[in-house]
């Protein structure tokens, strides 16, 4: 049994250095210079030896962009017929088959027509990535599934193409394209990002100087957990000296679930844990006694969880605090973290068993407890 552990091992290894490295250029927004910065680099591949070929480029016809195209191999892209329109997909099998060592795919966030292979772009690329194809690609901060809700505090959109978080993980490297907010809006305003007709809508939604700050600190954020992510795996001696392991506390309430579940997620990201997500069905709580629409959204935040990276634990108990407890000891939960009460905080903690139970046999852990508004 230990030979075929050690020879599924060794099969592993050999799988994983057959597979394709994988770069991300990430920004806070459009017209920071991703798709530029992609063009350059495979200019400069291509001049060191490398056989680079432009797989999908995305270039809005902003003309110095359009003008790096000039001299780069490009596969041609797949025709689809949708609704009577001729539409234009990224031709997987086309760069499987022709195997060029670095594939440009811009857009990691789009939405593929209906009928295609995969649903998503970064399906595909991943299907590039295992075939041991070299992939660079690029994405804005605002389609990383796990900061919806801040991209959605931050601009009052809710952005709908949307990447799991483990897919930038997957990434050997992820480089940030940064630019001072003035430089951004200067750039909108010499019509470098967008055609003259909606440079003046664009200053009054998503270009506002206050807004690009705070998706520029999501950027700058995300890329320093990256690295220290790099880091922590590359450098073994650098390891804290606990791993981090997160336990997310979700109820029936669907809007307080997905808060939990998203900032859950940036918590495991940032401290590079595992983490999972309980549910404590009460017996009032039952399949037979809950709402059908509450058990679809229950369903849905487990989806939401297991692909922003959780492992989903459900589990029967009238009294909660003894479930997280019980849950807390058997995964060796080292932050326990729930969603803020609708009573006053300080009030519940007072009154309430459940939260001085916990609080009391936490605090004897040495377990960490995180309330999330």
């Amino acid at each position: 049994m230990e030979k075929e552990n050690n020879a599924q091992h060794f099969l592993d290894l050999i799988q994983k250095s057959r597979k394709g490295k994988f770069k991300i250029y990430i920004g806070m927004s459009a017209g920071v210079g991703k798709t530029y910065r992609m063009l350059q680099e495979a200019h400069s591949l291509l001049r060191n030896g490398i056989d680079v070929k432009i797989g999908y480029i995305e270039t809005h016809m902003r003309k110095e962009t359009h003008e790096l195209l000039s001299g780069l191999p490009v596969i041609p892209r797949r025709t689809i017929f949708y609704k009577g329109k001729e539409l234009e997909e990224l031709d997987v099998q086309a760069i499987i088959n022709l195997r060029p060592e670095v594939v440009i795919v811009d857009e990691l966030a789009h939405t593929n027509v209906e009928g295609s292979k995969n649903e998503k772009r970064w399906q595909d690329v991943l299907e590039i990535l295992e075939a041991g194809i070299n992939v660079i690609s690029a994405v804005n901060i605002q389609h990383i599934e796990s900061l919806n809700e801040d991209v959605k505090r931050i601009t009052s959109i809710d952005v709908q193409e949307r990447i799991p978080d483990n897919v930038l993980r997957l990434a050997d490297e992820v480089v940030n394209i940064d630019l001072t907010s003035e430089d951004l809006i200067a750039r909108l305003k010499e019509g470098k990002i967008y055609t003259a007709d909606k440079i003046q809508t664009a200053l009054s939604n998503f270009f506002k100087s206050e807004q690009i700050l705070q998706l520029r600190e999501l950027a700058l954020k995300e890329v320093a957990s990256q690295v220290v992510r790099k880091v922590e795996n590359e450098v073994p001696q650098l390891h804290a000296l606990r791993h981090e392991k997160l336990l997310a506390c979700i109820s029936s309430n669907d809007k307080t679930a997905k808060i939990v579940i998203r900032k859950a997620a940036r918590l495991a990201s940032y401290y590079n844990g595992s983490w999972y997500v309980l549910y404590v069905e009460t017996p009032k709580e039952s399949s037979t006694k809950i709402a059908l629409d509450k058990q679809r959204y229950l369903i849905n935040n487990f989806k939401l969880a297991v692909q922003l990276g959780a492992e989903v634990i459900k589990v029967e108990n009238k009294n909660i605090a003894d479930a997280i407890l019980m849950t807390v000891e058997e995964k060796q939960i080292t932050t326990v973290c729930i969603g803020k009460p609708h009573l006053n905080l300080f009030k519940v903690i007072l009154s309430t068993t459940i939260f001085r139970r916990l609080l009391n046999s936490l605090s004897l852990s040495n377990v960490d407890l995180v309330i999330l508004s």
